[in-house]
């Protein structure tokens, strides 16, 4: 026996006393302890995703077989003529375009001014910011039927009346982004500032080069959710715009709706070609969501 094989040999000891030690029902017990949380959890994917489903696959039903009796899932006769409908009927292409062009600008707004807005309620201690962020989460308790027609006095006076930048402006500052933020800046610890500062980094330096990227999977966690918000919004284009060559995604979907009666089969055709982007969207950058290291750069 060599002096290699007397480590092997301890360490494969010590193992099986160490499985002697371990409880006999210490698996059991997690497992037992899991199955009704992963059943509760598929119960309600599949009470959440059923409607979903639903609402997909009757899109490949033909008109005269949505409220045929009795009621079925699957198409017994799939078809796309409600997309080719819709897609016909409104002028989705323009549509899409309006809508990007105002999602994406936005978004990015959004983020930017998101991003500083935390870092400066997290890490400056001034009273008036800490006035200015109460003032912000107040926003959050008025309906948003309330502001409306201030805004939209605002936005008139502003002379963006019909226009897509009127859709933009009033979005960019959100209660939610800037809480975000804040919330993540204030995990970040304050030793990382202070050794950048003793390095003789600025402030802008220190934001754009240390605490823009280690935010990153905020930024976009907010840039989703904000990408969804300007793409579902409805009420504030519709007040917003007259031209129809300006039209939102969601004001083109309604315009399908006719006013004595209604294609359902239209309808859900164009209510899913919309819904292409925010899914496209959430798959390319669920990844990151999240994501993050907050004590990157340190040393313990």
């Amino acid at each position: 026996m060599t002096t290699t094989d007397m480590p092997r040999k301890a360490d494969a000891d010590s193992a099986r006393a160490v499985s002697r030690k371990r409880p006999r029902g210490a698996v059991g017990g997690g497992l037992r302890r899991a199955v009704p949380a992963t059943t509760l959890l598929w119960v309600l994917a599949a009470l959440y995703g059923l409607p979903v489903l639903w609402f997909v696959l009757s899109s490949f039903k033909p008109a005269e077989d949505l409220f045929s009796l009795p009621l079925t899932l699957f198409p017994e006769d799939p078809t796309v003529s409600g997309y080719k409908a819709a897609w016909d009927s409104a002028n989705f292409s323009q549509y899409f375009i309006n809508t990007t062009i105002v999602c994406v600008i936005a978004t990015i707004l959004t983020v930017g001014v998101s991003c500083c807005t935390g870092y400066a309620l997290a890490k400056y201690d001034n009273k008036w910011l800490k006035v200015f962020f109460v003032g912000i989460l107040a926003t959050t308790m008025l309906p948003s039927e309330v502001m409306l027609a201030p805004q939209f006095l605002v936005v008139r006076d502003l002379g963006l009346y019909n226009s897509l930048a009127g859709i933009i402006v009033p979005a960019v500052l959100t209660a939610t982004g800037c809480f975000m933020f804040r919330q993540f800046f204030l995990t970040v610890p304050d030793e990382l500032i202070e050794a950048a500062r003793i390095d003789g980094a600025r402030e802008l330096s220190i934001f754009l080069r240390i605490m823009v990227p280690i935010s990153r999977p905020i930024m976009l966690t907010l840039a989703i959710l904000s990408f969804q918000w300007r793409w579902n919004d409805y009420i504030w284009p519709l007040l917003m715009l007259n031209d129809p060559g300006k039209f939102t995604v969601q004001i083109g979907i309604q315009s399908l709706v006719g006013a004595q009666n209604i294609n359902w089969s239209l309808v859900l055709g164009g209510s899913v070609i919309s819904m292409v982007p925010l899914i496209v969207v959430f798959l390319v950058f669920q990844r990151y969501v999240m994501n993050a290291d907050i004590n990157a750069g340190l040393k313990d």
